[in-house]
């Protein structure tokens, strides 16, 4: 369990960070551009390691239901989404955001078992969870002084 929790950790803490970069790319290319720049080279990285180390076992993909290959094509969506969601609210703001989307659309999918989920109970914990998560963030972007409120993200 500890070692699963580090990874999470190490996870977010690298989404942020390819969130910044994505940002940075995109100032000088269009959302696009970042989108085929940051997918290529993931693409061409993961290859390479998975050739590493999985040899031939990389391309054995028999046993799997074939509308998981659309995983790639989401992907698409989520770094054109995330890169324009920052350039229009600020990395922490959109980030934030993102985060409780993520675990509000994992509860559902846990609790209904969909896409091959296990189904697990819900609870109303899980859901007051989420919830204080949402109104943290809204603390967080509107709870400081008028002066705080503005933010030089919304212009665009």
């Amino acid at each position: 369990m500890m070692l699963g929790i580090i990874l999470a950790l190490l996870a977010g803490g690298l989404v942020s960070l390819q969130n910044i970069f994505n940002t940075k790319v995109n100032e000088h290319t269009g959302s696009w551009a970042t989108t085929t720049l940051v997918l290529g080279m993931g693409f061409a990285a993961s290859l390479f390691i998975s050739l590493l180390v999985e040899g031939r076992g990389t391309f054995s993909l028999q046993h799997m239901q074939p509308w998981y290959w659309i995983s790639g094509m989401i992907g698409v969506g989520v770094v054109i989404c995330l890169v324009k969601g920052v350039r229009q609210l600020g990395p922490t703001f959109a980030i934030s955001i993102v985060m409780t989307s993520q675990l509000g659309f994992a509860l559902l999918w846990d609790s209904l078992g969909w896409l091959g989920l296990d189904q697990v109970p819900f609870t109303w914990n899980q859901l007051i969870g989420v919830l204080i998560l949402l109104g943290g963030i809204l603390v967080f972007k509107f709870g400081g002084t008028s002066e705080n409120r503005g933010s030089k993200y919304e212009s665009h």
